[in-house]
């Protein structure tokens, strides 16, 4: 299934029911009585997380919502049904906007967290208020941006090749493509690490390259994605395969991260040295660690080198975090 993660919606709630006018009289009555009932409200348009949604693909088809109308009121006080709600199901982590306006209406981060987009018009009132008829509220009609960032416990990041495709599909459930061009990975990759006693989410980003933070290549799609993990790792082309220094490299991709936000330049960061498998990989490894003091992992995703240690200590690291947050 391809990954969607964003599409435009246009959406109408109900109008309200139309107010009842009339007048009840018998034979014990001297006066006629107003007894025109209340229309019915119109329904909501509501959106939804829901963690069983994983795409906005049905949005992609589906440009239309409408929430149905109230009823109309009658005699005797009858009230008019209230219009049905339209729920709207997206994956969490969605962010709606209005497309008019551009202006953020509600970012549902939490599973059966709601909002109402449209607001429902509200049913005429009749004359049982001894007051006259008033007409019935129209419905709102919006045009809606959906926009979803991944939310993952991991996020791979490096350079288009890096080797981010091949450690994704090597440590965890899911096979990510794998070819020799940048921009493999077009839309991030989803892919559960771990097994039962403890997994994580680890996602495979679109590729970065110089300029992301101002939208060059994919750079607006990665970054955004990006800042949905707990966990950030550089991978790093350790071999220099692509005719790049890894020196370098890492300079790029912190400066590309440290200018598109504070929030995730202060994210957990680990970093890969993959294609160790390679000669030119143990000298650069070296320049590396005089330059930067951080600590760095050999792997060949490759060959399946010092997976098992890195992964291992992705979880060590989710694992503690989550005894902090429930202490």
């Amino acid at each position: 299934m391809s990954f969607i993660d964003e599409a435009k919606i246009e959406v109408k709630a109900g109008d309200g029911g139309k107010g009842c006018e009339s007048f009840y009289q018998d034979k014990y009555t001297r006066y006629p009585k107003p007894d025109g009932g209340d229309g019915g409200k119109g329904g909501d348009v509501i959106f939804v997380a829901d963690k069983s949604v994983q795409t906005l693909l049905n949005y992609r088809y589906k440009k239309h919502a409408v929430a149905a109308s109230g009823g109309h009121a009658s005699s005797k006080g009858k009230k008019g049904k209230e219009g049905e709600d339209c729920l709207l199901r997206v994956p969490v982590g969605t962010i709606i906007r209005d497309e008019d306006t551009k202006l953020i209406i509600k970012d549902l981060v939490v599973d059966g967290q709601k909002v109402v987009v449209a607001k429902g018009g509200q049913g005429g009132r009749g004359n049982r208020h001894h007051r006259p008829v008033t007409s019935p509220g129209v419905g709102e009609r919006k045009n809606i941006y959906l926009e979803l960032k991944v939310i993952a416990d991991v996020g791979l990041i490096g350079f288009p090749n890096a080797g981010k495709s091949t450690i994704i599909s090597n440590v965890s459930r899911v096979n990510s493509k794998i070819a020799n061009y940048p921009f493999t990975t077009k839309q991030p990759v989803l892919g559960i690490v771990g097994d039962e006693e403890f997994s994580f989410v680890m996602a495979d980003l679109p590729g970065l390259i110089e300029g992301a933070h101002v939208g060059r290549g994919l750079g607006h799609q990665f970054l955004r994605h990006a800042e949905r993990t707990r966990i950030l790792v550089h991978v790093l082309d350790m071999a220099g395969s692509e005719g790049r220094d890894p020196l370098d490299d890492y300079e790029k991709i912190n400066f590309e991260v440290q200018q598109y936000s504070d929030k995730l330049s202060l994210k957990h960061k680990i970093l890969a040295a993959n294609k160790m498998d390679l000669p030119e990989a143990a000298e650069n490894l070296k320049r590396f660690k005089r330059k930067y003091k951080e600590g760095i992992l050999p792997i060949s995703a490759l060959e399946k080198k010092g997976l098992k240690k890195f992964v291992r200590t992705i979880q060590d690291i989710l694992i503690k975090e989550k005894s902090l947050t429930f202490r």
